[in-house]
C-alpha cells in the first residue's frame, strides 16, 4: 500500500455538520473522504472544502484466475484493504477520523458477490465484470428464441406507441460484462444460493453493496441509482429493478438491494472500524462519479475516460436514451427529486493495449510513446486494431480480434506506436459520432480523464478527428472527486452544484488543428483494417 500526505492537517471538527470557512482563517475544517474501487487498483482521498487532496493511499486489487476466462476475488480480503486504504487516506492527511464530516464511494460496476441474510457469510467470491464463465450463456440466449420473440413483439409496440421502453426492448442483448447471466449462472452452480434465495435468505450485491454492507456491520442492504443502473437488471425507464429481466431468466427479486439515491443517507460506518462513526453520504458508479467530478450537469455535456477502457458519455438530461447502436442508457446520479441520466458508449481496450504494447518491448515507459508517434510524420501504412475483448459500440462484435496490417521491411517502433495510438483515436470518433448520430443533442463540450489521457499527442490526435476541444482535467482521479462531491452536497461541506463547478481546474485544453486531409486515408485504410478484424473467433 502506498500513502501520501498532500499537505498540513486542519483543526479539529465536531461530527456534526462543519462550518462554512475559506482555509487557514482559523476556523474549524470539515473533510470529505471518498473510496474508488477500480479494476485494478483501490484508492483512498481526504479532500478539504476547496477541493484539494489532504491526503491519499492506495492498494492493488488481487485478482484470482482460477480458470480460464475465470475472474474473482476474495470480498473479504476486499473489505479489510478497504479498511486499510480509508485509514492510510486519513493518516496520509494527517488528521483524525473525527475530522472526516462523511464518506462517499464509487466502485467499479457490475462485480458481485451472494452472501447469506442470516450469517453474513458468502457464498463464493466476488466475480468480476472481466468474467467470462457466462459468455456461453450469453451467446445462447442472444440466440434464442425466446429472446427474439420479446424484441419483435417490442419492435411491433414501438411502431404503434412510439415509446422509447419500447425501442429499447426491441434491441435487448445480454452482455457478459453485466450482472445478469453470470448471477444466473451463480444460482445454476451453487444450489444453496438458489435455495437460500427461495427462503428469502440470500443478499446480492456489487462491490458498493458489499463494502456498505460490511461498513454498517450489517445494518444497510443498499445501492445507489447509478451503479443498478449498469447491472443489466435494472429498467430505466421505470427506474427500478426490472421483473421483466429477472422473470426472464429466474432471478428472485429479493436478493436485490435497496435503490438510494446517489447523493444521500447510507447510514454510518460502525464506530469499532475508524474510532468513530463516519456518516456515508454517497454511492457512485466509476463512470458516473467521474461525469460528476467533471461538472457535466447540463444537456450535452460529454466526458471521455481513458483507463483500462475508454469510455464516452454523454448528459441527456431527465431521459433515458434509447439506442440502436449500443448506447447504453445509464443513471447518471439521483439528488433528491431530479434524476439525470447519461448513453454510454465504450471501448474496452485502451490502457490494457498501452500495457500489452510495454510488456512486448515497444517502450520502455508509456510516458515516451508521445513523442515516439510525433517523431514520424504518420504510421506508414501500419493499422493496428484493438480488440482484445472485441469491438463495443457502434461495432458491436464479441468475436473481433486484435490485428496490425501493414508492416514492411522499412516499419519501425516508432510507427506501430503511432499506429496504435492513431487507433485509440480513431475508436473514440467513432464513439464520438454514434453520440452526435444517436442523440442529436447539441454536444458543448469533452472533458477528459482517465490515466491515458496524459498522452499528449493522442489528446490532440483526438481533438483533430472530431474537430471539439479537448479539456483535460488537473484532478488525478475524477472518480474519487465525483464520489466525495456528492458526498459533500449531502454533508453540506458543500451548498450547490455551482460551488463545485467553480473548483474544477483545467490541466490543458487541446484545440483541433486542421489535419483532418493528411488524417483521413490513414482513418480510411484503418477502417478497412477493422473490417478484417471482424467475426474472427467461432466458438
Amino acid at each position: 500500500m502506498s500513502t501520501k500526505g498532500g499537505g498540513d492537517g486542519g483543526t479539529s471538527v465536531k461530527q456534526e455538520l462543519p462550518p462554512r470557512h475559506g482555509e487557514g482563517d482559523g476556523q474549524s475544517i470539515g473533510y470529505v473522504l471518498a473510496l474508488d474501487v477500480g479494476t485494478t487498483v483501490m484508492r483512498g482521498h481526504v479532500y478539504d472544502i476547496k477541493g484539494h487532496v489532504k491526503g491519499a493511499s492506495s492498494m492493488k486489487l488481487k485478482i484470482d484466475h482460477l480458470k480460464p476466462g475465470w475472474f474473482e476475488i476474495d470480498p473479504h480480503k476486499l473489505f479489510e484493504d478497504a479498511k486499510t486504504v480509508l485509514q492510510g487516506s486519513i493518516k496520509a492527511a494527517g488528521i483524525t477520523a473525527g475530522q472526516v464530516t462523511c464518506l462517499g464511494i464509487a466502485t467499479q460496476r457490475n462485480t458481485f458477490v451472494t452472501w447469506d441474510r442470516e450469517t453474513g457469510e458468502t457464498f463464493h467470491n466476488m466475480i468480476t465484470w472481466q468474467d467470462l464463465r457466462a459468455a456461453e450463456d450469453v451467446e445462447q440466449w442472444n440466440s434464442s428464441l425466446t429472446l427474439k420473440a420479446l424484441n419483435k413483439g417490442a419492435g411491433f409496440a414501438h411502431f404503434f406507441t412510439r415509446r422509447k421502453r419500447h425501442l429499447a426492448a426491441s434491441v435487448l442483448k445480454f452482455m457478459s460484462k453485466q450482472v445478469t447471466m453470470r448471477l444466473r449462472w451463480v444460482l445454476d452452480n451453487f444450489p444453496k444460493v438458489r435455495e437460500r434465495a427461495c427462503e428469502n435468505k440470500a443478499m446480492f450485491g456489487c462491490i458498493e453493496t458489499w463494502l456498505l454492507w460490511k461498513l454498517t456491520k450489517g445494518q444497510i442492504h443498499a445501492t445507489d441509482y447509478s451503479c443498478a443502473s449498469a447491472t443489466g437488471i435494472f429498467d430505466p425507464f421505470s427506474v427500478e429493478w426490472s421483473p421483466i429481466v429477472t422473470g426472464l431468466v429466474n432471478i428472485p427479486m429479493s436478493m436485490f438491494p435497496e435503490i438510494r439515491d446517489t447523493s444521500g443517507d447510507f447510514g454510518s460506518t460502525d464506530p469499532d472500524i475508524f474510532g468513530v462513526a463516519i456518516p456515508i453520504r454517497s454511492i457512485v458508479a466509476d463512470q458516473q462519479g467521474a461525469m460528476f467530478g467533471q461538472c457535466c450537469f447540463q444537456l450535452g455535456d460529454v466526458k471521455c475516460t481513458l483507463g483500462t477502457g475508454t469510455f464516452l458519455d454523454i448528459n441527456t438530461g431527465d431521459k433515458p436514451h434509447a439506442s440502436v447502436a449500443g448506447l447504453y442508457p445509464l443513471v447518471a446520479w439521483k439528488i433528491g427529486k431530479d434524476m439525470t441520466f447519461m448513453a454510454e458508449g465504450h471501448c474496452s481496450d485502451t490502457g490494457n493495449t498501452m500495457e500489452w504494447a510495454q510488456r512486448i518491448g515497444l517502450y520502455d515507459d508509456v510516458s515516451e510513446t508521445s513523442a515516439m508517434a510525433s517523431s514520424v510524420e504518420d504510421s506508414d501504412g501500419v493499422c493496428f486494431v484493438p480488440a482484445f475483448s472485441g469491438l463495443q459500440a457502434p461495432i458491436n462484435d464479441d468475436t473481433a480480434t486484435t490485428a496490425m496490417f501493414g508492416m514492411t521491411l522499412a516499419t519501425t517502433k516508432a510507427h506501430i506506436v503511432r499506429a496504435i495510438l492513431d487507433s485509440l483515436a480513431f475508436r473514440f470518433k467513432d464513439l464520438y459520432e454514434t453520440v452526435v448520430l444517436e442523440t442529436k443533442i447539441p454536444l458543448s463540450h469533452i472533458r477528459v480523464d482517465g490515466g491515458v489521457c496524459n498522452n499528449d499527442f493522442l489528446m490532440q490526435m483526438m481533438a483533430d478527428v472530431v474537430s471539439q476541444d479537448i479539456d483535460r482535467s488537473s484532478h488525478a482521479d475524477m472518480t474519487s472527486l465525483g464520489a466525495a462531491f456528492l458526498a459533500g452536497l449531502a454533508s453540506g461541506v458543500w451548498q450547490n452544484k455551482e460551488e463545485l463547478c467553480a473548483m474544477r481546474k483545467s490541466d490543458k485544453v487541446f484545440k483541433p488543428q486542421p489535419t483532418w486531409e493528411s488524417i483521413r486515408d490513414s482513418y480510411h485504410l484503418w477502417k478497412r483494417a477493422l473490417a478484417r478484424s471482424l467475426e474472427w473467433y467461432h466458438p
